[in-house]
């Protein structure tokens, strides 16, 4: 019988080709550009937030004598700095040997990482929102669901422009009931338009419509959205992430640390409306 030569006779003799390496995919950050954002101070000292007022008229005949009302400010909300970090460790041998520009990557690794906390921990304040709770598990959002959140908020006195945060999962639900995926016959035939032109609707009346991977889906494929005003929520800085590599010369590598120091949280809770809806995997 003859002799068969397979590869496998030498792959221990072929080297593996290696391409590009690629980062974890990330998704775009949008919650630091719709809250309040505060950088005026260092260090770890609290941030409260009080309101007052709300004078009650009166009444009053000819020769009464107007009596005073109470003009206390009372908290309603407080930032709590905290300071996060993560390192890296890269030894000599290690950024000499690598096919790719290790060190690069791994500092862009650091700041996208830290990104996406600050993003995660904004979003998560959603559940903190008192300005009204539309939805249920498991039920899939509408555009009235959309337009009773911007009447909460009206009601609640909150200021324009509104912002809608939503799962992909959930923006899909919307975008069909206004495509020629959907067979609604009383949605507008403008929006109909804008949603067959591109996935994503950036404003619907008065909301701003933004959509988000990183928004958490709970074991029941639901996920709590938000509606907000801008004073919803702060984000105050006191330290903007900062990268610095230092030198271990007894470890032959270099230490890349990235830390910062911020805190966040509601800042007005009643200009916010949380909504709960299903997120599952989109069938078609």
């Amino acid at each position: 019988m003859a002799s068969l030569n397979p590869e496998s006779d030498i792959s221990a003799f072929v080297n593996t080709i290696f391409e590009g390496a690629i980062l974890v995919a990330r998704d775009n950050n949008v919650m630091t550009g719709l809250v309040r954002t505060f950088n005026d101070r260092t260090g770890v000292a609290v941030r409260q937030n009080s309101q007052y007022g709300g004078a009650t008229m009166n009444a009053i005949g000819e020769t009464d004598d107007l009596v005073g009302q109470a003009f206390t400010p009372s908290s309603i909300a407080t930032l709590t700095p905290s300071e996060l970090g993560a390192q890296y460790f890269m030894t000599d041998t290690r950024i000499e040997s690598d096919p790719f520009p290790v060190r690069t990557d791994a500092a862009q690794d650091l700041g996208q990482a830290m990104a996406t906390k600050i993003e995660t921990d904004l979003l998560g304040c959603f559940t903190s929102f008192t300005g009204g709770t539309i939805g249920t598990a498991g039920s899939a959002i509408t555009w009235g669901h959309v337009f009773a959140m911007e009447a909460m908020l009206r009601k609640q006195m909150a200021p324009y422009p509104y912002f809608l945060v939503l799962h992909p999962y959930q923006w899909v639900q919307l975008g069909k009931a206004a495509s020629v995926a959907g067979t609604a016959s009383n949605i507008a035939d403008a929006l109909k338009n804008e949603v067959n032109t591109s996935f994503w609707v950036r404003s619907v009346g008065g909301v701003n419509i933004f959509v988000t991977g990183n928004l958490t889906v709970d074991a029941s494929d639901d996920v709590i959205c938000g509606m907000f005003s801008r004073d919803a929520l702060a984000l105050d800085m006191r330290r903007a992430p900062r990268l610095e590599p230092e030198r271990d010369a007894s470890r032959r590598g270099w230490e890349l640390n990235l830390s910062a120091v911020y805190a966040k949280g509601v800042w007005r809770p009643k200009f916010g409306v949380k909504g709960t809806f299903d997120a599952a995997t989109p069938t078609y």
